[in-house]
């Protein structure tokens, strides 16, 4: 391999195994919140108790998820630099403001209410934790509104060899950004929500606090079936707007090799196997005419543009982007069915054994709908890494391909301690419960 599909396998192994982390951090910071809320308001001591269990598993999954965030930061030094001195101005700016504003303000309150519980009032105490979950989260906007540039760049000026920043207010606003902080903070709510779940479940099998994992287990499933509905529902009328600004990322999603006679309409296979090689699906089967179309435009006749409109070294990986589009969407249909069982059986989960059996290995469903997603977005934009503007080619550091692979191999390492860290800690602390009353 040479020194670019190294320096992209390292970015795309970092960032997917960044992203094990930041979803469940967004949401369960949240129900934290939530919880320790109605502590506050009814005086209730399970609700004390609940706070600590969950923050105890969020404080956890927020430490390994900054560790792995900050070496995903220094690659874009060590690997694109030419990236970097090509739109500085731009994504440091907003990478500058998640680091500056929105990190710093999540771990003071973080500490504040790690150390606070006996130093605190009640009330002190419980906006600490949604300054943190308010910070986190505004934490995923400035990283989502840097990654929306590179999707679909605004208020920028092309001047001396470089993107110079012309319009702030442009690039805070970019509606595209803005669909993708919807869609990932939906998906993350609802990760939260299954996470909640899942460990519920396991204890009520058990008979292991029965009150107290029966409260968690109706807040997480509200939170998983209204979420897993807004990711959903979202994600459509995201795919409308790539539909209008990367059309070709529309057509690897589903496959669409040809454009469709005018008046046509695009179909939408149920079974298709893409055929890169000769241009074509290798399988095509059960086709709805239009449906494309429809869901692109709102009309059954309305064009879609094929592949073949653009050159091959302009297209984006087709097999990749669609098979990872099309886990994304039948995973999320899985939540939203296991999220509307678990909620309609919320109030007889001593008559829901199998639910409580399966909502355990459950868990890992959103995670895979999520990392699916990202990698619908991120590979779907090549070969761009600024959509339209810059070439990911031209972005990479002028370095040896050993010093590449070196850095990939211990990185690999690293994280695989991490995560097989992360994992334990999150098992044995779940297992074991909360603190007795």
């Amino acid at each position: 391999m040479d020194v670019l599909w190294l320096s992209r396998l390292q970015f795309a192994m970092a960032t997917l195994f960044h992203f094990i982390f930041v979803p469940l951090t967004l949401g369960l910071s949240i129900l934290v919140a939530i919880m320790e809320t109605k502590y506050v308001r009814t005086g209730d001591p399970v609700y004390k108790r609940m706070t600590q269990f969950w923050g105890k598993l969020f404080v956890i999954n927020f430490v390994l998820g900054i560790v792995t965030g900050i070496t995903l930061e220094f690659q874009f030094g060590t690997n694109w630099s030419r990236y970097s001195a090509y739109v500085g101005d731009i994504f440091g700016s907003l990478l500058a403001i998640e680091a500056t504003l929105a990190f710093f303000l999540e771990s003071t309150f973080l500490g504040a209410w790690i150390f606070g519980w006996d130093k605190l009032s009640a009330k002190m105490h419980a906006a600490c934790i949604w300054l943190v979950a308010a910070a986190s989260n505004i934490s995923a906007l400035w990283i989502l509104l840097a990654n929306g540039f590179m999707q679909h760049p605004v208020g920028y000026v092309l001047q001396n060899g470089r993107a110079e920043l012309e319009s702030f207010l442009a690039v805070i606003t970019n509606g595209f950004a803005w669909q993708q902080y919807i869609h990932t903070l939906s998906g993350a709510f609802a990760l939260a929500g299954f996470f909640v779940m899942g460990i519920s479940a396991f204890h009520l099998l058990r008979k292991n606090e029965t009150d107290f994992f029966t409260r968690s287990f109706r807040l997480g499933s509200l939170f998983a079936l209204i979420f897993s509905l807004v990711v959903a529902i979202q994600g459509h009328h995201h795919a409308q707007e790539v539909t209008r600004i990367q059309p070709a990322k529309l057509a690897a999603m589903e496959a669409l090799w040809e454009t469709p006679q005018k008046g046509e309409g695009a179909p939408m296979y149920l079974l298709v196997l893409p055929d890169e090689d000769n241009e074509q699906n290798a399988i095509e089967a059960l086709g709805i005419p239009g449906g494309l179309s429809f869901l692109a435009h709102g009309s059954f006749t309305a064009p879609v543009q094929g592949l073949k409109e653009w050159p091959k070294e302009d297209r984006p990986p087709v097999l990749l982007t669609f098979l990872s589009f099309r886990a994304m969407v039948g995973l999320g249909t899985l939540m939203i069915a296991l999220a509307a069982w678990a909620w309609l059986s919320r109030n007889r989960l001593e008559h829901s054994s199998t639910l409580l059996r399966l909502l355990p290995y459950a868990i890992p469903i959103p995670y895979l709908a999520l990392e699916a997603g990202w990698m619908v977005a991120e590979v779907g934009r090549q070969p761009w890494i600024v959509y339209g503007l810059m070439r990911t080619a031209d972005a990479v550091s002028p370095v040896a391909a050993s010093q590449v692979a070196f850095s990939l191999v211990a990185l690999t390492v690293l994280y695989a301690l991490l995560g097989a860290a992360d994992i334990a800690m999150l098992t044995i602390y779940a297992r074991k419960g909360p603190k007795p009353a």
